[in-house]
């Protein structure tokens, strides 16, 4: 299971830039390995981030196979107005994390 950690400021002033920090642990497999009878296993990865604040895509990472264990992601946002930033982390297999932080704008 995939369990994610992140760090904002929880005020900002208007028209703030703020660093989002973001990371999460994940069982990453390169699909490299084999199993110990030489069954390959299965490629399984964070190909995909993207943080929506209020209602819009901010910030979009597609990632590749050379991604590392438990991706840390780290990027900028200006805060216009209070709500909620939306975390949204995809694999392989389609499986989606999410998470979400909230940020008041003074």
């Amino acid at each position: 299971m995939a369990r994610s950690h992140i760090r904002i400021l929880k005020e900002a002033k208007a028209d703030q830039i703020i660093e989002v920090k973001t990371r999460i642990s994940h069982p990453m497999e390169t699909g490299l390995r084999k199993t110990a009878d030489g069954a390959p296993i299965p490629r399984k990865i964070i190909n995909r981030f993207e943080c929506i604040y209020l209602g819009q895509s901010v910030f979009v990472a597609e990632l590749q196979p050379a991604v590392s264990a438990d991706p840390y992601i780290s990027f900028f946002v200006r805060a216009r107005q209070s709500g909620k930033l939306e975390f949204v982390w995809t694999d392989d297999d389609g499986a989606a994390y999410r998470d979400e932080a909230d940020l008041t704008v003074i």
